[in-house]
């Protein structure tokens, strides 16, 4: 992992000390480099404080820093709060397309109804926001805190496919509404691009404005939504998909709703790819059974890599960490993906956890032969390190899945 950080984000970090002088900042004791890769240290290492850190790095290189008997708690704290947080995302932006384009030769098997859309649309994507933790009372101006503050709220647009972030953005009020991130959302979707998202995204302007922009969209519909049906494509005894009108005056506009009833619940979803063999109805309802996985992400980022506790109360920081906590996601995905296709398993069936959490041995097999292949490795000791995942069991009191809906031939539309 380390060799990863240092081969993927250490030159995506030297390329924006110009950006960073250009910012009219001086050269500091703690540069770009090296704070990115403090701060990534903090959250690889799980090192439990910034005093904490201080005493690694004042006695041992961390990353590609080299030891800094000199440093201070307080320098660190200060640059957490005053160096520009917005080079972390910059960072970040710069490996992307770098990973991105590994991912095309990496031969595995995709989930059918993702392999499919990765054919008619230019990408398949999620978007969803997530509530942060609650920062630490004991923290600066937070010590007089009535009650432990949340740390805010961030809204992340996730490759379905390689489940790679394509932008993260984070605002400081955590109880705001999801639709404050619209315009953010609507300028990162690229045109011919695909893109599912929950209720909390419900907007019929922004959704008319996406589709002026050839953007096709998916979402779940609410219970209490007005519609008039103007076309009938599919009426089974368990599937209904009609073309109907929703919104009034500017927001009126021709979308698809699609019900599904399976043990007694209907489910319903609407999309504006009106041509079934551009989203046909049993496309669609996977799709959106797969926007859980940017839930997963969110698990990850904030279980596994430590997005749930917060070093600093200051929202720089804050910015900070979250955008490094976005590389180190980054890198680890790509390992991960990388060992499904050694395994040549879907990326689904491989634990990302699991992967991180093996590492320790992966350090001990190298420790005693350094010719050893990481990846190599974790897929041949992958069922006895828990890196393949093992078949869910359900809860006794859970819902069970819908039912696969059977792909349905324009033939058998009349």
């Amino acid at each position: 992992m380390v060799a990863r950080l240092t081969e993927i984000v250490h030159p995506a970090t030297l390329a924006q000390v110009s950006y960073l002088h250009g910012l009219g900042l001086r050269t500091r004791l703690l540069t770009l480099p090296v704070m990115v890769a403090l701060v990534l240290s903090l959250l690889w290492r799980q090192i439990g404080s910034i005093n904490e850190l201080v005493r690694v790095v004042r006695t041992e290189a961390v990353l590609w820093a080299p030891p800094l008997r000199e440093l201070t708690q307080q320098a660190v704290a200060q640059r957490l709060r005053t160096l520009p947080a917005e080079l972390f995302d910059r960072v970040l932006q710069t490996i992307l397309p770098v990973l991105r384009s590994r991912w095309p030769a990496r031969q595995r098997p995709l989930p059918p109804a993702v392999a499919s859309a990765q054919a008619h649309f230019t990408a398949v994507l999620i978007a969803d926001g997530s509530t942060l933790d609650g920062l630490l009372r004991k923290i600066g101006v937070l010590k007089d805190a009535v009650k432990t503050p949340l740390a805010g709220r961030m809204m992340a647009v996730l490759d379905l496919a390689s489940r790679w972030p394509r932008r993260v953005w984070y605002d400081a009020a955590p109880n705001g509404h999801d639709a404050r991130f619209w315009d953010r959302l609507v300028a990162a979707i690229p045109t011919g691009a695909l893109v599912v998202f929950d209720l909390g995204l419900t907007d019929f302007a922004r959704w008319a404005t996406l589709t002026a922009r050839g953007v096709t969209w998916l979402t779940r519909a609410k219970k209490n939504l007005k519609y008039e049906v103007v076309q009938g494509l599919i009426h089974t005894s368990a599937v209904r998909d009609r073309i109907v009108w929703i919104g009034e005056g500017a927001t009126r506009q021709p979308v698809r709703l699609i019900e599904v009833q399976a043990h007694g619940t209907v489910y319903r979803y609407l999309t504006n790819a009106l041509e079934l063999p551009r989203l046909p109805t049993a496309q669609a309802v996977a799709l959106y059974r797969q926007r859980w996985r940017v839930e997963d992400a969110f698990s990850i980022v904030k279980r596994l890599l430590g997005l749930a506790y917060f070093y600093s109360g200051a929202e720089n920081a804050i910015h900070m960490q979250l955008w490094a906590t976005g590389l180190l996601y980054a890198v680890l995905i790509d390992l991960t993906d990388a060992v499904a296709e050694a395994l040549a398993r879907p990326f689904a069936e491989v634990s990302v956890e699991m992967v991180y959490r093996s590492l320790y041995f992966v350090t001990n097999a190298v420790a005693q032969n350094p010719t050893t292949d990481p990846v190599r490795y974790l897929a041949d000791h992958a069922r006895e390190l828990g890196i393949i995942k093992q078949p869910r069991k359900k809860a006794p009191h859970e819902r069970p899945p819908i039912p696969p809906i059977s792909p349905l031939t324009i033939n058998q539309l009349a």
